[in-house]
């Protein structure tokens, strides 16, 4: 075949498809991802990274706190204080009572509890269940990657409600408005109500 030959039968080829009718038949389908929904500018840590599930757990903004968006790991999330500067929040965490505690006074560099420590420390209300009050001063490095910040308090409950969940609500700052919050703080943890 001479090229003038293969350039015939191909334009032959696609004209004879030019009539042919589509139907649009659709027989796949894919799901939704976030590339199909417009992003919405300036949407909030909560609108972006929290999933839709309501929070488990249920509270009133003590008086002088400052509601703040929640996070991923903050249920709840408060801003207390003179300066602002004050964190309380509430989260769930997995894990044994004991670990939790220990987890947050090596957050002070505090030596650890074993059982016999744990089994001492005061008992409060938390969410209609009971427990333990920790608390600690020093220099904190709680923070994922952030400085530690010097002469900073320590104010929480951590109890274990059932279902392989620790119930913890932290309060740090400065040592005296943690002082100064720490009613409030017992107040707000036995009012939490778990949802339904």
């Amino acid at each position: 075949m001479t090229g003038r030959a293969i350039a015939l039968a191909a334009g032959l080829v696609f004209l004879s498809s030019c009539g042919k009718e589509d139907d649009g038949l659709v027989t796949e389908t894919r799901a939704l991802t976030t590339k199909d929904v417009k992003p919405k500018l300036f949407a909030t840590s909560e609108e972006r990274f929290r999933d839709a599930k309501p929070s488990p757990v249920k509270a009133e903004t003590p008086d002088g706190w400052v509601k703040r968006p929640s996070s991923q790991f903050r249920l709840l999330n408060y801003g207390f204080g003179a300066t602002g500067s004050g964190e309380a929040y509430v989260s769930l965490a997995s894990g044994s009572v004991l670990d939790n505690v220990n987890r947050w006074l090596r957050q002070f560099s505090a030596d650890p509890l074993d059982q016999a420590g744990l089994d001492a420390l005061r008992k409060v209300d938390i969410a209609g269940a009971t427990g333990v009050w920790v608390s600690a001063r020093g220099e904190f490095a709680g923070a994922m990657g952030a400085p530690a910040k010097p002469d900073q308090a320590l104010a929480g409950v951590i109890a274990d409600i059932g279902g392989g969940r620790i119930l913890t609500v932290k309060m740090t700052g400065a040592p005296d408005e943690v002082e100064q919050a720490t009613p409030t703080l017992e107040q707000f943890a036995a009012s939490l109500k778990l949802a339904d």
